[in-house]
């Protein structure tokens, strides 16, 4: 039995179908990623894992329980969270608010001190800009705040969706680092990422999705030497 497993969901928005039976595990401690062209499917599984956009059929389970029919608080509560595509920092709050807050549903205060401690030890420039209003960063600090705040809710599986968006390479590469680093801690990660050589760099397996299927799995390493994944989305 998979640490996280997804059997067959299907998804849709409205009356269009966005996920057409996406199947996937992932093992405890492991870091998975998901890879595709735009439109495939990837933040609408991470979405239906976590509850905000729930599949209407198939089965989502987080060691061995069901929680595909859970809402998203409840989600979280059990260690899902997620670092949502576009960041969605809270603006206005602080960059110590912002983290305070995903640790909202927490009342081991000591351990939230500990954890909120050992972010800034991932992130320094986050320690340094604790009174910072988030929406005045850079969109790389806003990323590390966002991935931040999701780890200060301790989760068992950590949902990233598309970290290096719209940032420098120079933090590209900073925040691929501090992915490494927690997974290496035994973080268990699931990872979408359009920049499919980063995400292949850290992740022990990968899925590839078309147009809301599953349309190849195997090891990282492999996938890398793949020619038609190296045509598609390695730009060799």
């Amino acid at each position: 039995m998979a640490f996280l497993e997804v059997a067959d969901i299907k998804t849709y928005y409205g009356n269009i179908q966005a996920l057409k039976g996406v199947s996937l595990t992932v093992e405890e401690g492991e870091c998975v990623t998901l890879i595709g062209s735009n439109g495939a499917g990837k933040s609408t599984t991470l979405r239906s894992i976590s509850g905000l956009t729930p599949p209407r059929t198939g089965s989502i389970k987080l060691a061995g329980e069901e929680i595909s029919l859970l809402p998203p608080q409840e989600i979280v509560g059990l260690g899902i969270c997620q670092s949502p595509e576009g960041r969605k920092c809270f603006q206005r709050m602080t960059v110590r608010e912002n983290l305070e807050l995903g640790a909202y549903l927490r009342r081991d205060t000591s351990g939230i001190s500990a954890d909120l401690n050992r972010i800034f030890e991932l992130f320094p420039r986050l320690d340094e800009r604790q009174s910072q209003k988030a929406g005045t960063m850079s969109g790389g600090e806003q990323q590390m705040l966002a991935i931040g705040r999701a780890l200060m809710g301790k989760p068992k599986v950590l949902l990233l969706d598309e970290p290096s968006m719209g940032i420098s390479p120079v933090l590209t590469e900073r925040i691929y680092e501090t992915i490494e680093q927690i997974n290496k801690d035994g973080m268990t990660i699931l990872l979408v990422e359009q920049n499919a050589n980063f995400a292949l760099d850290v992740s022990n397996r990968a899925y590839v999705l078309e147009t809301g299927k599953v349309s190849l799995s195997d090891s990282s390493e492999n996938l890398r030497t793949n020619p038609e994944v190296q045509k598609a989305y390695l730009g060799t």
